[in-house]
């Protein structure tokens, strides 16, 4: 690759586009004449203000997002939202759950906290492999909203269908899938996930919440920073936000534009992802973990016969210009990350080389 740059299979952070780098290289020293870097910048100067507003737009023209849903960019990731969505849209104090992975698994468990968590499908019982019936779901007739995380970074699921939720908000990680295939909005309450997946560098989330559930009656206990609506009513610029991932984030939103919409970048991650997809359904050596009906275009997991000859296929991705093949601690094995702007180049000579291995260790 161009700069001696390798083929980042990471599951976050993860490669952002060469062109968005490029263009931030160019800026770095002196943005657009203001005779300062964007890292030094005031959030409360002009220019500042308008990459914020830019990307806000370019956002929310990508997504087709409605005028009564409200865009926050909020420091802290995923992680913290799994704490502010239930302090935020606790009304009876009962959550529903779809348990599919690590990180839906993580924001029940942290949602347990605040009030009484029912989970109404589980494929744990398989290792989380697939992702299970969500046609007929026994949703708690008080339930404050159902949430599911739409594509498990960790174990390779994905939604092919939202769960019918009977009427009841429907609130959705898509940290892994941000951005990755066009996505109805007025089917969710709240959108939330974190940027250094997908979209831009690591430290913040993007929500894309509906107004009428951004409140002024929320507990008197929730910190003000962790409410919806300070961060709606100071068009989120209630303190320093993450000036650096914003601006870098709208960036990837122009680029993606660029593309043609996410219309075309999903249907270059399809295309993309289906040579990898082929290979591992004929080897006899490596093996994908997760239902083919199920499968995430952006995370794929794989194994081998042994925990050991998977560290052998990681040593040697890295030497042949790989990197960040090993899969999650928490599952082991193998996991190759094909975000958006990871070039088909990159999956094709993953390929090759793991049909090249699988010949020399078979």
């Amino acid at each position: 690759m161009k700069y001696d740059r390798i083929y980042n299979f990471s599951a976050g952070p993860s490669m952002l586009p060469e062109s968005v780098l490029e263009e931030a290289r160019d800026e770095m020293m002196n943005y657009r004449g203001t005779g300062e870097s964007v890292i030094e910048m005031s959030h409360r100067s002009k220019a500042f203000q308008a990459i914020h507003d830019e990307a806000k737009a370019d956002l929310r023209d990508l997504m087709n997002i409605p005028e009564n849903y409200e865009v926050l960019f909020i420091q802290g990731g995923a992680t913290l939202q799994f704490s502010m969505i239930p302090m935020n849209l606790m009304k009876n104090g009962v959550f529903d759950y779809i348990v599919t992975g690590s990180w839906s698994s993580k924001a029940s468990k942290e949602a347990a906290r605040f009030g009484k968590v029912n989970v109404l499908a589980s494929s744990k019982d398989r290792n989380f492999s697939y992702i299970p019936d969500v046609t007929d779901l026994p949703i708690s007739p008080d339930a404050d909203y159902v949430h599911i995380c739409e594509n498990e970074t960790i174990h390779g699921t994905t939604y092919q269908t939202l769960p019918n939720t009977k009427g009841k908000i429907l609130v959705s990680d898509q940290s892994s899938m941000y951005l990755s295939k066009p996505v109805n909005v007025s089917d969710y309450g709240l959108i939330y996930g974190g940027v250094q997946k997908n979209v831009g560098p690591a430290g913040m989330a993007i929500v894309i919440i509906r107004k009428d559930l951004i409140r002024d009656d929320v507990d008197a206990s929730v910190p003000i920073y962790m409410r919806y609506d300070t961060h709606a009513d100071a068009d989120s610029m209630y303190n320093t936000p993450n000036t650096f991932a914003i601006y870098m984030c709208g960036k990837v939103f122009k680029y993606l534009k660029g593309l043609g919409g996410l219309e075309a970048v999903h249907k270059n991650n399809v295309e993309k992802a289906q040579p990898l997809y082929d290979f591992l359904d004929q080897s006899k050596m490596f093996k994908g973990t997760v239902d083919k009906k199920d499968r995430s275009l952006m995370n794929v997991p794989f194994v081998t016969e042994s925990p050991e000859l998977d560290a052998e296929v990681v040593a040697g991705t890295k030497a042949a210009g790989f990197d960040n093949l090993k899969g999650h601690r928490s599952v082991g094995g193998l996991r190759a990350s094909i975000y958006n702007a990871m070039p088909k180049e990159g999956v094709l000579a993953l390929v090759e080389f793991l049909k090249d291995f699988e010949a020399k260790h078979g």
